[in-house]
């Protein structure tokens, strides 16, 4: 498909940057990204993950994190678990 039309969007600065190191990383574009999105949306006819109005307690956890508060966890997913819920082994 020929690429004749343009998408804009404003959004926080930060936030652009961010999303764009992990895209560099990826080796895809902006427009490969949204070129993505606006495929999904048609083949699924909606929005391609959940989007739901975020009850108390993870609007409480959002608040936190933007005021620069909560845990920053590293490690893998399995190591947070172990640590969380104790050893699988």
């Amino acid at each position: 498909m020929p690429k004749n039309t343009t998408v804009s969007a404003r959004i926080d600065e930060k936030l652009k940057a961010r999303a764009e190191k992990v895209m560099r990383q990826l080796g895809v574009s902006t427009t490969d990204v949204i070129t993505m999105l606006y495929h999904q949306i048609v083949l699924r006819q909606g929005i391609p993950f959940d989007v739901k109005v975020p009850n108390a307690e993870t609007r409480r956890a959002m608040r936190e994190l933007e005021a620069g508060k909560g845990e920053v966890h590293t490690g893998s997913t399995a190591e947070l678990f172990d640590k969380i819920i104790g050893s699988r082994k």
